[in-house]
Protein backbone atom coordinates (compact mmCIF):
# COMPACT_ATOMS: atom_id res chain seq x y z
CA UNK A 1 0.00 0.00 0.00
CA UNK A 2 1.28 3.46 -0.87
CA UNK A 3 0.57 6.54 1.18
CA UNK A 4 0.33 10.13 -0.04
CA UNK A 5 3.11 12.45 1.15
CA UNK A 6 2.46 14.30 4.40
CA UNK A 7 2.99 17.58 2.56
CA UNK A 8 1.38 18.05 -0.88
CA UNK A 9 4.02 18.20 -3.59
CA UNK A 10 4.18 20.45 -6.64
CA UNK A 11 3.93 18.91 -10.08
CA UNK A 12 7.41 18.14 -11.35
CA UNK A 13 9.39 16.35 -14.03
CA UNK A 14 12.71 14.52 -13.76
CA UNK A 15 15.09 14.36 -16.73
CA UNK A 16 18.61 13.05 -17.09
CA UNK A 17 20.55 10.29 -15.34
CA UNK A 18 19.06 9.51 -11.95
CA UNK A 19 22.51 9.11 -10.39
CA UNK A 20 23.81 12.43 -11.77
CA UNK A 21 24.15 15.54 -9.59
CA UNK A 22 20.65 16.94 -8.95
CA UNK A 23 19.69 20.33 -10.38
CA UNK A 24 16.37 21.94 -9.46
CA UNK A 25 14.90 24.56 -11.82
CA UNK A 26 12.32 27.09 -10.63
CA UNK A 27 9.96 28.95 -13.00
CA UNK A 28 8.80 32.54 -13.30
CA UNK A 29 5.41 33.85 -12.23
CA UNK A 30 2.90 33.11 -15.00
CA UNK A 31 5.02 30.38 -16.61
CA UNK A 32 5.11 26.63 -16.20
CA UNK A 33 8.19 24.44 -15.98
CA UNK A 34 8.20 24.53 -19.81
CA UNK A 35 9.95 27.90 -19.56
CA UNK A 36 13.15 25.87 -19.09
CA UNK A 37 12.69 23.87 -22.31
CA UNK A 38 15.48 25.74 -24.19
CA UNK A 39 18.11 24.64 -21.66
CA UNK A 40 16.75 21.23 -20.66
CA UNK A 41 18.41 18.90 -23.19
CA UNK A 42 21.90 20.18 -22.48
CA UNK A 43 21.48 20.45 -18.72
CA UNK A 44 20.07 16.92 -18.53
CA UNK A 45 23.15 15.35 -20.13
CA UNK A 46 25.17 15.56 -16.94
CA UNK A 47 22.58 16.45 -14.28
CA UNK A 48 19.41 14.95 -12.94
CA UNK A 49 17.17 17.93 -13.73
CA UNK A 50 14.08 18.39 -11.58
CA UNK A 51 11.66 21.06 -12.79
CA UNK A 52 8.64 22.12 -10.73
CA UNK A 53 5.49 24.19 -11.23
CA UNK A 54 4.27 26.99 -8.99
CA UNK A 55 0.86 26.58 -7.28
CA UNK A 56 -1.92 27.03 -9.81
CA UNK A 57 0.57 26.93 -12.68
CA UNK A 58 1.06 24.09 -15.17
CA UNK A 59 0.34 20.81 -13.43
CA UNK A 60 0.42 22.00 -9.81
CA UNK A 61 -3.05 22.44 -8.29
CA UNK A 62 -3.78 25.34 -6.01
CA UNK A 63 -4.50 22.75 -3.33
CA UNK A 64 -0.78 22.34 -2.59
CA UNK A 65 -1.15 25.48 -0.49
CA UNK A 66 -3.07 23.42 2.06
CA UNK A 67 -4.78 25.60 4.65
CA UNK A 68 -3.97 28.63 2.51
CA UNK A 69 -5.93 27.20 -0.41
CA UNK A 70 -9.32 28.61 0.59
CA UNK A 71 -11.52 31.01 -1.35
CA UNK A 72 -8.62 33.48 -1.62
CA UNK A 73 -5.51 31.29 -1.32
CA UNK A 74 -2.23 32.97 -0.59
CA UNK A 75 1.41 32.03 -0.12
CA UNK A 76 4.87 33.39 0.66
CA UNK A 77 8.32 32.76 -0.74
CA UNK A 78 9.23 30.74 2.40
CA UNK A 79 6.03 28.75 1.85
CA UNK A 80 7.04 28.00 -1.74
CA UNK A 81 10.51 27.04 -0.49
CA UNK A 82 8.87 24.57 1.88
CA UNK A 83 7.19 22.93 -1.13
CA UNK A 84 10.55 22.66 -2.90
CA UNK A 85 12.23 21.09 0.11
CA UNK A 86 9.35 18.65 0.45
CA UNK A 87 9.75 17.74 -3.22
CA UNK A 88 13.50 17.25 -2.84
CA UNK A 89 13.02 15.10 0.24
CA UNK A 90 10.41 12.97 -1.50
CA UNK A 91 12.92 12.27 -4.27
CA UNK A 92 15.75 11.48 -1.88
CA UNK A 93 17.70 14.61 -2.77
CA UNK A 94 19.63 16.16 0.10
CA UNK A 95 21.86 18.78 -1.54
CA UNK A 96 21.22 20.19 -4.98
CA UNK A 97 22.20 22.90 -7.41
CA UNK A 98 19.40 25.37 -7.96
CA UNK A 99 18.58 27.79 -10.76
CA UNK A 100 15.46 29.92 -10.87
CA UNK A 101 13.85 32.63 -12.96
CA UNK A 102 12.27 35.65 -11.25
CA UNK A 103 10.00 34.27 -8.48
CA UNK A 104 11.65 30.88 -8.95
CA UNK A 105 14.97 32.57 -8.31
CA UNK A 106 13.63 34.22 -5.15
CA UNK A 107 12.76 30.76 -3.83
CA UNK A 108 16.32 29.62 -4.46
CA UNK A 109 17.83 32.71 -2.86
CA UNK A 110 15.68 32.23 0.25
CA UNK A 111 16.72 28.58 0.46
CA UNK A 112 20.39 29.51 0.09
CA UNK A 113 20.08 32.05 2.90
CA UNK A 114 18.02 29.94 5.30
CA UNK A 115 18.96 26.34 4.38
CA UNK A 116 22.54 26.69 3.14
CA UNK A 117 23.24 23.02 3.80
CA UNK A 118 20.82 22.11 1.01
CA UNK A 119 22.14 24.39 -1.78
CA UNK A 120 25.31 23.34 -3.61
CA UNK A 121 25.23 26.25 -6.05
CA UNK A 122 22.77 28.95 -7.04
CA UNK A 123 21.83 30.72 -10.29
CA UNK A 124 19.42 33.66 -10.26
CA UNK A 125 17.93 34.57 -13.64
CA UNK A 126 16.21 37.96 -13.91
CA UNK A 127 15.40 37.87 -10.22
CA UNK A 128 15.57 40.26 -7.28
CA UNK A 129 16.01 40.60 -3.54
CA UNK A 130 12.87 42.77 -3.54
CA UNK A 131 10.47 43.00 -6.46
CA UNK A 132 9.41 46.62 -6.02
CA UNK A 133 6.80 48.14 -3.76
CA UNK A 134 4.27 45.71 -2.26
CA UNK A 135 1.31 47.83 -3.37
CA UNK A 136 1.91 47.05 -7.04
CA UNK A 137 1.75 43.32 -6.42
CA UNK A 138 -1.23 43.66 -4.10
CA UNK A 139 -3.07 45.61 -6.80
CA UNK A 140 -2.20 42.99 -9.41
CA UNK A 141 -3.41 40.19 -7.15
CA UNK A 142 -6.70 42.03 -6.58
CA UNK A 143 -7.13 42.59 -10.33
CA UNK A 144 -6.59 38.93 -11.16
CA UNK A 145 -8.95 37.78 -8.43
CA UNK A 146 -11.64 40.08 -9.81
CA UNK A 147 -11.09 40.02 -13.57
CA UNK A 148 -9.09 36.88 -14.28
CA UNK A 149 -5.86 36.62 -16.25
CA UNK A 150 -6.84 38.33 -19.51
CA UNK A 151 -5.44 41.78 -18.57
CA UNK A 152 -2.26 40.24 -17.20
CA UNK A 153 -1.69 38.02 -20.22
CA UNK A 154 -1.91 41.03 -22.52
CA UNK A 155 0.64 42.98 -20.47
CA UNK A 156 3.02 40.04 -20.04
CA UNK A 157 4.30 40.29 -23.60
CA UNK A 158 6.08 43.61 -23.07
CA UNK A 159 7.55 42.50 -19.73
CA UNK A 160 8.75 39.09 -20.82
CA UNK A 161 10.18 39.85 -24.27
CA UNK A 162 11.71 42.63 -26.35
CA UNK A 163 9.71 43.93 -29.34
CA UNK A 164 12.04 42.07 -31.69
CA UNK A 165 11.23 38.71 -30.10
CA UNK A 166 7.64 39.01 -28.93
CA UNK A 167 6.14 37.59 -32.14
CA UNK A 168 8.45 34.58 -32.25
CA UNK A 169 6.96 31.08 -31.94
CA UNK A 170 8.67 30.60 -28.57
CA UNK A 171 7.22 33.79 -27.14
CA UNK A 172 3.76 33.13 -28.56
CA UNK A 173 3.66 29.66 -27.03
CA UNK A 174 4.53 30.91 -23.54
CA UNK A 175 2.09 33.81 -23.73
CA UNK A 176 -0.72 31.54 -24.90
CA UNK A 177 0.05 29.20 -22.00
CA UNK A 178 -0.72 31.95 -19.48
CA UNK A 179 -4.39 31.73 -20.42
CA UNK A 180 -4.42 27.94 -20.78
CA UNK A 181 -2.37 26.65 -17.87
CA UNK A 182 -2.42 29.26 -15.10
CA UNK A 183 -5.25 29.53 -12.57
CA UNK A 184 -6.10 33.08 -11.48
CA UNK A 185 -6.08 32.00 -7.83
CA UNK A 186 -2.56 30.58 -8.17
CA UNK A 187 -1.26 33.65 -9.98
CA UNK A 188 -2.75 35.96 -7.34
CA UNK A 189 -1.31 33.86 -4.50
CA UNK A 190 2.14 34.14 -6.05
CA UNK A 191 1.67 37.91 -6.37
CA UNK A 192 1.10 37.90 -2.61
CA UNK A 193 4.43 36.11 -2.21
CA UNK A 194 6.24 38.71 -4.30
CA UNK A 195 4.59 41.56 -2.39
CA UNK A 196 5.90 40.27 0.93
CA UNK A 197 9.38 39.25 -0.25
CA UNK A 198 12.41 41.25 0.88
CA UNK A 199 15.72 39.39 1.19
CA UNK A 200 18.02 42.41 1.07
CA UNK A 201 19.09 42.15 4.70
CA UNK A 202 19.86 38.42 4.30
CA UNK A 203 21.90 38.41 1.10
CA UNK A 204 25.16 38.22 3.06
CA UNK A 205 23.96 34.91 4.52
CA UNK A 206 24.18 33.26 1.09
CA UNK A 207 27.43 31.31 0.86
CA UNK A 208 26.65 29.04 -2.09
CA UNK A 209 28.55 29.86 -5.29
CA UNK A 210 26.15 32.18 -7.10
CA UNK A 211 25.61 33.30 -10.68
CA UNK A 212 23.32 36.28 -11.38
CA UNK A 213 21.96 36.84 -14.90
CA UNK A 214 20.15 40.00 -16.03
CA UNK A 215 18.42 41.07 -19.21
CA UNK A 216 19.44 44.62 -20.04
CA UNK A 217 15.96 45.28 -21.46
CA UNK A 218 14.11 43.71 -18.51
CA UNK A 219 11.39 46.10 -17.24
CA UNK A 220 10.23 43.73 -14.48
CA UNK A 221 13.57 43.24 -12.73
CA UNK A 222 15.89 45.86 -14.26
CA UNK A 223 19.64 45.32 -14.22
CA UNK A 224 19.94 47.34 -11.00
CA UNK A 225 18.15 44.47 -9.22
CA UNK A 226 20.72 41.98 -10.50
CA UNK A 227 23.58 44.25 -9.46
CA UNK A 228 22.12 44.49 -5.97
CA UNK A 229 22.08 40.69 -5.77
CA UNK A 230 25.63 40.39 -7.07
CA UNK A 231 26.88 43.09 -4.71
CA UNK A 232 25.15 41.57 -1.70
CA UNK A 233 26.19 37.93 -2.24
CA UNK A 234 29.87 37.25 -1.63
CA UNK A 235 31.83 36.41 -4.79
CA UNK A 236 28.72 36.26 -6.97
CA UNK A 237 29.21 36.41 -10.72
CA UNK A 238 27.11 38.74 -12.87
CA UNK A 239 26.15 38.36 -16.54
CA UNK A 240 24.18 41.16 -18.23
CA UNK A 241 22.66 40.24 -21.58
CA UNK A 242 21.70 42.67 -24.31
CA UNK A 243 18.63 41.89 -26.38
CA UNK A 244 16.83 40.22 -23.50
CA UNK A 245 13.90 41.20 -21.32
CA UNK A 246 12.47 39.29 -18.33
CA UNK A 247 12.59 35.76 -19.72
CA UNK A 248 16.21 36.04 -20.78
CA UNK A 249 16.69 32.26 -20.92
CA UNK A 250 14.01 32.07 -23.63
CA UNK A 251 15.06 35.11 -25.64
CA UNK A 252 18.83 34.49 -25.34
CA UNK A 253 18.95 30.74 -24.67
CA UNK A 254 22.53 30.09 -25.82
CA UNK A 255 24.41 32.56 -23.57
CA UNK A 256 22.24 31.66 -20.58
CA UNK A 257 22.92 27.97 -21.13
CA UNK A 258 26.65 28.57 -21.56
CA UNK A 259 26.77 30.57 -18.33
CA UNK A 260 24.84 27.90 -16.44
CA UNK A 261 27.03 25.07 -17.72
CA UNK A 262 30.20 26.97 -16.83
CA UNK A 263 28.85 27.79 -13.37
CA UNK A 264 27.80 24.23 -12.66
CA UNK A 265 31.09 22.81 -13.91
CA UNK A 266 33.09 25.26 -11.81
CA UNK A 267 31.17 24.41 -8.64
CA UNK A 268 30.45 20.67 -8.49
CA UNK A 269 28.87 19.49 -5.29
CA UNK A 270 31.32 17.67 -3.07
CA UNK A 271 29.06 17.68 -0.03
CA UNK A 272 26.84 14.93 1.37
CA UNK A 273 24.22 13.49 -0.94
CA UNK A 274 21.18 11.36 -0.32
CA UNK A 275 20.22 8.20 -2.17
CA UNK A 276 19.50 8.07 -5.89
CA UNK A 277 16.72 10.32 -7.12
CA UNK A 278 13.40 8.62 -6.61
CA UNK A 279 14.31 7.06 -3.26
CA UNK A 280 12.71 8.93 -0.35
CA UNK A 281 15.14 10.72 1.91
CA UNK A 282 15.55 9.22 5.37
CA UNK A 283 14.67 12.48 7.12
CA UNK A 284 11.45 14.52 7.14
CA UNK A 285 11.04 17.62 5.04
CA UNK A 286 13.06 20.49 6.41
CA UNK A 287 10.73 23.22 5.15
CA UNK A 288 9.73 24.71 8.47
CA UNK A 289 9.39 28.28 7.30
CA UNK A 290 6.18 30.07 8.13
Amino acid sequence: MTHPPATPLPHHTVDGPEDAPPLLLGPSLGASLAVWDPQLPSLARHHCVIRWDLPGHGGTPIGVLGDHGGPAPTTTVPGLARLVLGLADSLGVDRFAYAGISLGGAVGAWLAAHHPERIASLALICSSARFGEPAGWQDRAALVREAGLAPIAEAAASRWFTPAFVSSPQATALLDAVRRSVAPAGYAACCDALAAFDLRADLARITAPTLVVAGLADPATPPAHARELADGIADAGLLELSGAAHLANVERPAPVLAALLDHLAAHPDNGPVATAVGTPAPHPAEGTAQ
